[in-house]
C-alpha cells in the first residue's frame, strides 16, 4: 500500500512519479494510506480513471463528507467536518445543481462560437510575439508570453479589464499552491472574491459586450453564484493554458527531434497540440468521494473514501498510449484524459486547442533558433502547486 501520494517526478519532469508507474503496472485501482491516516483510493489505470470521472457514485461534491488531502500540507489544520459548498463552483457540485449553472455557459463555449473567436486570438497572439521579439534575451517565457497570452484572451471574453491582471494572477497563483499556510490561501481567496464580486454587480448594473454581462443579465443567478462562475472561468481560463504553453515548450526543447518535426511539417501542430496535452496533463490530480459503497475494476471502495484519480497515470498508461512516456507528436492521441471525461469534462477545451495551436504555431515560426538559457536541470517546476508547469523558463535565441 503507497503511504502519501508520490509527488516527486524523479524520473523526468515529465512523467509520472516512478512510484505510481508501478502501482498503475500492478494494480491500477489501489488502496493508499493518507498522512492524516485515512485509508483511501488511488486510481491510476487509462480505463479505470476514464469510468470514474463519469461514474457519479464518485461525487464531485466538497460537502458530503471530508475529503482528505493525499500529501502533506504543512501549517494546515486537519480537516474535521466537510467543507461547505461555494456558490457558482459547479466544478465541485453534482447535477442537477452541476447541470443547472453549466447549461448556462454551453452556449459561449461551443465549437462554432470558438471558431468565431479563433481570428482574434490569433492576432492576440501575434501582438504578444511582437512584444516578445523586441526582448533582449535571455527572457523569462512564462512572464513574456506564456502567460499573457491566455490572460489577455480570458480577460476580453469575460470583460474583466487587463490592467487588473497582476492583482487575479498573483491572487490565483497564492490559491493554487500547495504547502501555502491556510491564512495566505484564504486571504487570496477573499482578495480575488471581493473583487469578482464587485465586477459582477458592476456588470448587473450596467452590462457589456462580454461573458460575464451576458450571465449577470440572467436573474435566476444570485451574484454569490456569478461570483463562483466568473473565478472559476478566470482561474481555468489562464492558468492550465499558460501552463501549457511553457511547459509544452520546455518539452519539445528537450525533445529536439519533435521540435524539428514539427518546423518542418508545421500541419502537425493541431495533432502535436493533443500529444502534448496528453503527455504533459497539467491538471493531474482529481478528488473524488466515495458517496455509497462502489464495486469497482475488482476492489470495494466503502462510502465516505477519498479517491484520487491521477489523469496523468492515466494518459500514461502503456495498455492505451503504446510508449506512453514518449513524447511522439505523430502520434493519435485522440481519447486523452487531460480535459477529464463525463460531466464534468473540461467547457473550455476548444478555447485551449486554439490558444495552444497559435501559441505553438506562432512561436517556432518566429523563433527559429529558440533553446534554454540555463541547463535543463535549472528550470523550476511548479512541483508545489495544483497546476502543474514551470515558474519560469528562460529562454534565448540567435
Amino acid at each position: 500500500m503507497l503511504h502519501g501520494l508520490p509527488m516527486d517526478r524523479d524520473v523526468t519532469p515529465f512523467d509520472p512519479p516512478s512510484q505510481i508507474t508501478q502501482v498503475r503496472s500492478t494494480r491500477p485501482v489501489s488502496p493508499m494510506l493518507f498522512p492524516d491516516g485515512h485509508e483511501g483510493w488511488l486510481v491510476t489505470g487509462y480505463d479505470a480513471v476514464r469510468e470514474a470521472l463519469a461514474d457519479t457514485r464518485f461525487s464531485s461534491r466538497q460537502d458530503l463528507g471530508i475529503l482528505h488531502v493525499p500529501y502533506p500540507t504543512p501549517g494546515m489544520p486537519e480537516q474535521t467536518e466537510p467543507s461547505p459548498q461555494t456558490p457558482g463552483l459547479f466544478i465541485s457540485m453534482d447535477p442537477p445543481d452541476h447541470t443547472r449553472l453549466r447549461r448556462k455557459l454551453t452556449g459561449a463555449f461551443t465549437v462554432k462560437r470558438m471558431k468565431a473567436l479563433e481570428e482574434g486570438i490569433i492576432e492576440i497572439t501575434e501582438r504578444q510575439l511582437d512584444e516578445l521579439a523586441k526582448l533582449t534575451p535571455p527572457v523569462d517565457l512564462v512572464q513574456a508570453f506564456a502567460l499573457p497570452v491566455p490572460s489577455l484572451v480570458i480577460c476580453e471574453m469575460l470583460g474583466v479589464p487587463y490592467a487588473d491582471r497582476e492583482t487575479f494572477q498573483s491572487n490565483s497563483s497564492k490559491f493554487m499552491e500547495r504547502d501555502v499556510n491556510l491564512d495566505d490561501k484564504m486571504a487570496a481567496y477573499m482578495a480575488m472574491h471581493t473583487y469578482l464580486y464587485e465586477l459582477v454587480s458592476s456588470k448587473r448594473a450596467e452590462p457589456g459586450d462580454d461573458l460575464l454581462s451576458d450571465l449577470a443579465r440572467d436573474e435566476d443567478l444570485s451574484l454569490e453564484e456569478l461570483t463562483g462562475m466568473a473565478f472559476l472561468l478566470l482561474l481555468a481560463g489562464h492558468e492550465t493554458t499558460a501552463n501549457m504553453l511553457a511547459l509544452g515548450t520546455f518539452a519539445l526543447l528537450e525533445h529536439p527531434e519533435q521540435l524539428a518535426a514539427l518546423r518542418s511539417n508545421p500541419e502537425l501542430i493541431p495533432d502535436a497540440v493533443e500529444e502534448l496535452l496528453r503527455y504533459l496533463t497539467v491538471a493531474d490530480i482529481f478528488f473524488r468521494y466515495a458517496a455509497e459503497d462502489i464495486e469497482f475494476h475488482g476492489e470495494t471502495i466503502r462510502e465516505g473514501s477519498t479517491v484520487i484519480l491521477s489523469l496523468l497515470a492515466g494518459n500514461h498508461d502503456p495498455a492505451k498510449f503504446e510508449h506512453g512516456d514518449e513524447l511522439d507528436v505523430h502520434r493519435n492521441s485522440r481519447g486523452h484524459l487531460s480535459f477529464g471525461h463525463g460531466v464534468h469534462q473540461c467547457l473550455g477545451q476548444q478555447l485551449a486547442r486554439i490558444e495552444m495551436r497559435a501559441g505553438f504555431e506562432g512561436l517556432l515560426r518566429r523563433f527559429p533558433s529558440l533553446h534554454l538559457a540555463v541547463p535543463a536541470r535549472e528550470v523550476k517546476l511548479r512541483t508545489d502547486m495544483n497546476i502543474y508547469g514551470v515558474h519560469a523558463l528562460p529562454v534565448s535565441w540567435a
